[in-house]
């Protein structure tokens, strides 16, 4: 069975922030990830994360004016000294956090902008973090978006995040692979996460369409997660779907079925006929 962290951004939404790592940890995940802890202090971030007993895997770079519909910074020409200053900033947390792993959003391509100046940007701001994070033994990752829920995004398929980071050479630089956006713009799951493994360093899920939990679409989640086992992934695997009903605990019914090796585990009382 994979390692599974929960997403505290899209999960257990009905408690503040830093109360949702204890709860992750009574649903019995020992990771958590999220988007952006800048809002509070790294101190109080670790402290939520140590007292629930739970790793922290990932977060995000600063990405811009998230309220605003920016979705990132890196692939932006006249945003360079912002995105830089944001992972000094990550970098910071990360040290606080004892977190490994920072996600790097590429943003939305600028109106107007030429696709050879925006993908320079973005590979000269990707190998600036992660000669700035190898020192302290953080990965930096990079994250395809679907274009459907976020038009414009310049970073969108497996394929093109790979040969990003073949042409940059850092061998801290790894791709974030979330199988719901890697559904929506590509599909045939099991044979792209098996030909980008070597260069995949963290997978998120959800179930497609409508971003729920795993069972509520069409995706074969039983079968994809122990594929991802038989692949021989041995990195977490984030939960980062919108529960379907009025809070996180009632939609786990997924993990069950993942921690039972992918079989419904019987219901009380019920046995063989």
């Amino acid at each position: 069975m994979p390692r599974f962290s929960a997403n505290l951004s899209f999960l257990y939404q009905d408690r503040p922030f830093l109360e949702r790592f204890a709860a992750a940890a009574r649903s019995g995940f020992r990771g958590v990830e999220f988007h952006f802890p800048y809002e509070w202090p790294a101190a109080e971030v670790a402290r939520a994360a140590r007292e629930a007993g739970v790793e922290v895997v990932l977060f995000n770079f600063p990405a811009g004016d998230w309220a605003g519909g920016e979705r990132g910074l890196a692939c932006l020409p006249d945003r360079v000294a912002e995105f830089r200053a944001g992972v000094e900033l990550a970098l910071d947390y990360a040290r606080e956090l004892g977190c490994r792993q920072i996600n790097c959003l590429a943003g939305i391509t600028p109106d107007g902008a030429a696709a050879d100046e925006t993908g320079a940007t973005l590979a000269d701001n990707l190998c600036h973090a992660a000669d700035r994070a190898a020192p302290y033994g953080v990965r930096v990752l990079v994250e395809p978006l679907n274009t459907v829920d976020t038009p414009g995004f310049f970073l969108c398929r497996t394929g093109q995040a790979a040969r990003l980071l073949e042409a940059a050479g850092r061998a801290n630089l790894h791709i974030q692979y979330d199988i719901y956006h890697a559904q929506v713009m590509e599909g045939d799951l099991a044979r792209t996460l098996a030909r980008f493994l070597p260069r995949i360093g963290h997978i998120q899920f959800a179930d497609n369409p409508g971003r729920g939990e795993p069972g509520s679409g069409e995706i074969n989640f039983p079968w994809l997660f122990a594929e991802i086992d038989r692949l021989g992934y041995g990195g977490w695997v984030g939960a980062e779907y919108r529960p379907l009903g009025t809070d996180t605990e009632s939609g786990l019914g997924w993990l069950a079925v993942a921690e039972n090796g992918g079989i419904a585990p019987m219901a009380a009382g019920q046995g063989a006929a």
